[in-house]
């Protein structure tokens, strides 16, 4: 008995719209070290969208997902990165009108009197239209210690837009995990609202290495390898350390280290070869202060210790 297919009449276009998003989902791959649990959360997530566009498309029944997400973990650990890629998997897939990823902090929401909060955070809220608008740290918008506080005002607004208006926009809180439960404990309507929790693990000295070596790589550096040796070291170091903060503290060393390079080459400018200029040497590294044992716990590298540390 001969079997009749019916086929999508816009299929193809569904199908493009989904190699389109692998694509991302590969960039990520690429610019993002380890994070696998949540590159695997993210590639589920556009997996569902992927399929609930051609169920659209096929007359089947539909709703739009809540898409609301928190992204938890420690500074560095790429958040803003995996936001950015994101609001390009919803844009593809026709979930928000534009690419873009409005980032703003409490000081950007909440005002320091009587009607200020309202016009400020619905200003916010404008801007973001259309786009994913992350919150870092979100937590600060709640402070019940003090009375006179304007916070709770703004988390009012964002509950109502993120309801009313979830067709035209995304919204991403982000902080540390045991700061955002309490203050999902504390709002619960905000929890209620959200649908996907994603936690950014800390990078391993291993995956820090290799995040190292990929932005040097992409800035056209090179580590010899006794400097590579002492990179190693100063991240074991440094990771044990106040306010490390993974990624972007080691993209601050890379940056001072390229500073020290080029004070060691300067003087000797007109007779530099190309090698000169892509490598980076140990002497380039041990020069921080996290390898001087008088800096003790020095919080952070950018402190200078005692002699020539830069």
């Amino acid at each position: 008995m001969a079997q009749t297919i019916e086929t999508l009449p816009d299929k193809a276009k569904a199908l493009d719209d989904a190699d389109a998003v692998e694509a991302v989902l590969s960039d990520l791959d690429e610019e993002l070290v380890g994070l696998e649990p949540v590159k695997a959360r993210i590639r589920e997530m556009a997996a569902l969208l992927v399929i609930d566009k051609l169920r659209r498309e096929a007359g089947l029944e539909s709703s739009r997902p809540s898409l609301h997400m928190t992204f938890t973990g420690n500074p560095g650990t790429g958040k803003t990165t995996v936001a950015l890629k994101m609001a390009e998997i919803l844009h593809r897939l026709g979930y928000i009108a534009k690419p873009k990823v409005v980032s703003v902090t409490r000081d950007d929401l909440v005002g320091q009197y009587v009607g200020h909060t309202a016009p400020k955070t619905r200003e916010v809220l404008k801007r973001a239209k259309g786009g994913v608008l992350f919150i870092d740290e979100a937590y600060y918008l709640y402070r019940p210690e003090n009375e006179r506080d304007y916070g709770q005002e703004s988390i009012e607004i964002l509950l109502q837009v993120m309801e009313t208006e979830r067709d035209d926009l995304v919204v991403i809180l982000a902080g540390y995990k045991d700061r955002m439960e309490t203050f999902f404990r504390s709002n619960p309507g905000m929890g209620s609202r959200v649908a996907h929790h994603l936690h950014f693990p800390d990078f391993t000295v291993d995956e820090l290495m290799q995040i190292g070596e990929l932005m040097m790589r992409q800035q056209q550096y090179e580590l010899e390898p006794d400097a590579e040796e002492a990179f190693r070291e100063y991240i074991e170091r440094r990771v044990e350390r106040p306010r490390f903060a993974y990624g972007r503290s080691i993209r601050n060393a890379i940056d001072r280290a390229r500073m020290r390079q080029a004070g060691r080459l300067y003087d000797r400018r007109d007779e530099l070869t190309r090698e000169d200029l892509v490598t980076i040497k140990a002497e380039d590294i041990l020069a921080s202060s996290v390898f001087d044992d008088e800096a003790g716990e020095s919080p952070d590298d950018d402190t200078l210790a005692p002699g020539n540390r830069s």
